[in-house]
């Protein structure tokens, strides 16, 4: 994580707690004014510190430049910790239950003495939440329903916190004197959407070394197992982190063993005992029919070193780690999965016309700057009040500003767009006259994520059918461990993209990874096109493609399956299918 993006972090929590408190809304906007400047920002903030010109930026004033010099310095921020000492430890929690906001968070905790995700079931329980003004029975069954969905995904934390923090821990443990090799490894190796804990493997001269190192970390909260070979932390961020030292001749079958599945690492035992031999975690031994693990008895593995080399003993295709699922027969030969320098363009990203943190011309040279050269600018349409959708004016007005930077960037193709509502009953936001002006079409749904499936099946597939919709964009609208979204019937969905052309996202925002990577398999099986895109609100949110990649493997995308990996003149063709504009 930058130190811009994490400082915004900060700054969003210190809003947050201040709404929470009730402090002035001035105030509460100038943080949240700060968090905006800090995501736009094209240059370190701590170059920006160094050199003097924190309060030339605009929105930053002396008291936020203390504080951004603070952290610089110490890593903290006194006014955050003071604030997050006026209120409970477990109120900031809440803010990650959909649609709790800070000011309801806030009302609760002073009026129905809410002060944790228990003390809030509790509530809502005992009838407290029912005796508050305007607490009506259907929003205190939304928070019912959103509670115990948050719950339910708790103890699983997202592949956007996990992958980048244990691409930290990687990077650290390797400049530890006598580290050779690191690597994570388990699900979060597969590209699961979320992970349990977060496991390491390393290779070392010097395991003592290294175990003191890891448990001694400035973030560590509690050591909870420490010895030779192995040992155990929690994070002050509640993740737990493993820790396993081998030597350098068994890393290959050790990272095959915790890498998993528990599924395909059961198959490929039994397909050892098969071929008469043992597979465990520190190589592919011989079978000679003792029940005493051959390592310990001093028999050399067949096979230990690499993770190719134990699948080549095996006599099988050596498999990607995110085809090592249940679903994933280990005999098939993989296809040749889509990798991120296969991805020529982003077909969905918003600017300052909508909610976006970029003009036209940032977001093409972010865009640029991330080797794309292929981008779509899709503001959001009028119906999208909370996230400033474009009024039919002001998109013609849009429209023309993006014609006007193809003149300045010659060298990227740039497509004029919008993500527009799909409303509830499956109308589209725009009229077809406004949307025959369009270069691309993404349709989206945003709002009524609770509709039953029937009625969400039937609102999707009109989308689909549009004969004027390129991509469905983020299909169900979940939001991973806040919403499940919709449920509509995929199967029936799926036939119809195929059938009519229409492209189904994985919004590779991790927060999203929508199309999840089992649709993602089904859509691929129904012959259905792919679209991977970040939706990016700001030059950051770029770098979520990797998490949409990762998802797409899963899912066994291809690169001729993603419209995302065409070159220009054959996206353009397959774009003129549903744009008069083009194909004029």
């Amino acid at each position: 994580m930058s130190v811009n993006r994490q400082l915004a972090g900060y700054f969003e929590q210190i809003a947050s707690l201040m709404e929470i408190t009730g402090a002035n809304a001035f105030k509460v906007s100038a943080n949240r004014k700060v968090v905006r400047v800090l995501e736009d920002l094209d240059r370190d903030i701590a170059d920006v510190a160094t050199s003097g010109e924190l309060e030339s930026l605009d929105g930053i004033g002396k008291g936020t430049a203390a504080r951004i010099s603070q952290f610089l310095e110490t890593g903290t921020i006194d006014d955050l910790e003071h604030l997050r000492s006026e209120i409970p430890d477990g109120l900031i929690g809440l803010l990650d239950i959909s649609g709790l906001g800070p000011k309801t968070v806030g009302r609760l905790w002073r009026e129905a003495d809410v002060t944790d995700r228990q003390s809030l079931k509790a509530a809502i329980d005992d009838g407290r939440l029912a005796s508050l003004p305007r607490m009506g029975a259907k929003t205190i069954a939304n928070i019912a329903d959103s509670l115990a969905f948050a719950q339910r995904a708790s103890q699983r934390t997202p592949i956007g916190r996990a992958l980048p923090l244990a691409e930290q821990l990687v990077s650290q443990l390797k400049t530890v004197p006598g580290v050779t090799r690191v690597h994570y490894a388990g699900s979060l190796r597969r590209g699961c959407e979320t992970i349990g804990d977060i496991d390491l493997i390393a290779v070392t001269t010097d395991p003592t070394g290294l175990v003191d190192t890891f448990t001694n970390r400035p973030d560590v909260a509690k050591v909870l197992a420490k010895g030779d070979t192995k040992a155990a932390i929690r994070l002050t961020s509640d993740i737990q982190v493993d820790l396993r030292i081998v030597p350098e001749d068994v890393l290959g079958a050790t990272l095959l063993y915790f890498t998993g599945s528990k599924e395909h690492n059961v198959l490929l035992r039994e397909r050892a005992r098969s071929m008469h031999m043992r597979l465990n975690e520190y190589g592919l031994f011989p079978d000679d029919g003792d029940d005493e693990p051959p390592q310990q008895r001093g028999i050399a593995p067949l096979a230990s070193a690499t993770e190719d080399d134990i699948y080549s003993a095996l006599e099988l295709p050596m498999q990607p780690c995110s085809l090592r699922e249940s679903a994933d027969d280990p005999l098939v030969a993989p296809p040749a999965l889509i990798e991120l320098n296969d991805i020529r363009s982003e077909l969905h990203s918003h600017t300052t016309a909508s909610d976006g943190h970029l003009t036209i011309d940032e977001l093409i040279n972010a865009t640029r700057d991330r080797g794309l050269g292929i981008i779509a600018i899709t503001d959001h349409s009028v119906s999208s009040v909370q996230a400033n959708g474009l009024s039919v004016d002001r998109l013609h007005t849009h429209i023309a500003a993006i014609h006007d930077a193809r003149d300045r960037h010659p060298d990227m193709l740039i497509l004029a767009g919008s993500e527009v509502d799909i409303h509830a009953d499956g109308r589209l936001d725009y009229d077809d006259d406004v949307l025959r002006e369009l270069d691309i079409v993404v349709a989206s749904p945003h709002a009524s994520l609770k509709q039953a499936s029937d009625l969400a099946t039937e609102r999707l597939l009109k989308a689909i059918e549009h004969p004027l919709v390129h991509i469905i964009g983020h299909p169900t609208g979940r939001m991973i461990g806040r919403r499940p979204g919709l449920d509509p019937n995929m199967p029936v969905l799926l036939e119809a993209a195929a059938a009519n052309g229409t492209a189904l996202e994985i919004n590779a925002n991790p927060r999203r990874l929508d199309l999840r990577d089992v649709h993602v398999r089904q859509a691929m099986a129904a012959g259905c096109r792919i679209a991977i895109n970040t939706d990016a609100h700001t030059g950051d949110h770029l770098a979520f493609l990797r998490y949409g990649v990762l998802t797409a493997r899963r899912g066994r995308v291809t690169p001729d399956a993603c419209v995302n990996c065409l070159p220009p003149d054959a996206l353009l063709t397959w774009l003129a299918q549903k744009s008069p504009l083009l194909s004029s």
